[in-house]
């Protein structure tokens, strides 16, 4: 009985996850027949999950209208420089809240983490009105700086960082290193797997990002891909082909991202909640 409630259970679940996948996969995939079919297919009354003719067109079409290529330069550069300066700061906070010992420690870290209470709409008008006065609007470094501070990847690094054993760090400095040396040669060799997830989850995050683009971004030139599909939908209309062509090839990179990195993500988020495997 307890083997068949078992097998049970591993039906169920298997059929949970295919329901899941499938419900996942199905606007993808959607997407994608869209994007394949020639624009009269896809306003047809006549319903077909397939598409009848085989195109690129919309693909073609649309690397050659807009600025698709400088949209993706420029996310793929803002997205970049967001998770390298982001991770950089983050492990260096989440040593110093962690491991040293100083005044105030306790309340920098409370008040750090109060930034979870504030949602990003709620900055707007203070981070606009800071780019503006330091002549940063529609620039890279306006781009980049308001985004680089997140709460949630230094909370991750210090509860994996307090796990660590403390004669690593007291070892490394009887030999002499200093508080940046122990971090790099010490505590990141350790951290790897979860330096990358959160990497890639940076990543994806400042790439998808819209709402700050939408704001301090003043020209088709420092568009980043979000904001561009919206150029994209007004310059195609009603051409569908043509949108599910331009949203894939925005969501491509991030994809082959996750996909290519998948296994350290996993690992990763294993080790932060304190999982061996």
């Amino acid at each position: 009985m307890k083997q068949r409630s078992q097998l049970g259970w591993t039906i169920a679940a298997l059929a949970s996850a295919v329901l899941l996948a499938a419900l996942w996969a199905f606007p993808l995939l959607w997407a994608l027949s869209t994007a394949l079919r020639p624009e009269h297919e896809t306003v047809s009354a006549v319903f077909h999950w397939l598409p009848q003719t085989w195109t690129l067109d919309a693909f073609r079409k649309t690397l050659s209208a807009g600025n698709m290529p400088r949209w993706l330069f420029n996310s793929a550069l803002v997205a970049l420089l967001v998770t390298v300066v982001t991770m950089a700061i983050s492990l260096m906070a989440a040593y110093a809240f962690s491991q040293l010992r100083f005044r105030g420690r306790s309340l920098l870290f409370a008040l750090a983490m109060l930034a979870f209470l504030l949602p990003f709409e709620a900055l707007l008008v203070p981070l606009f009105r800071t780019m503006h006065q330091l002549g940063m609007i529609n620039s890279y470094a306006g781009l980049v700086l308001p985004q680089v501070v997140s709460p949630v990847v230094i909370y991750v690094f210090k509860q994996f960082f307090d796990q660590i054993p403390a004669d690593f760090r007291e070892a490394a400095v009887m030999d002499g290193a200093g508080p940046l040396r122990v971090l790099w040669s010490v505590y990141l060799p350790i951290s790897g797997n979860i330096v990358w997830a959160m990497a890639i989850v940076t990543f994806i995050g400042a790439w998808n990002n819209f709402l700050w683009p939408f704001i301090i971004v003043t020209s088709n030139e420092m568009m980043t891909i979000p904001l561009g599909l919206t150029q994209t939908y007004d310059a195609f209309g009603v051409r569908y082909a043509q949108l599910m062509a331009a949203a894939l090839l925005g969501a491509l990179p991030v994809g082959l991202a996750y996909i290519a990195f998948q296994r350290r993500v996993t690992q990763g988020f294993l080790a932060a909640s304190g999982l061996k495997g």
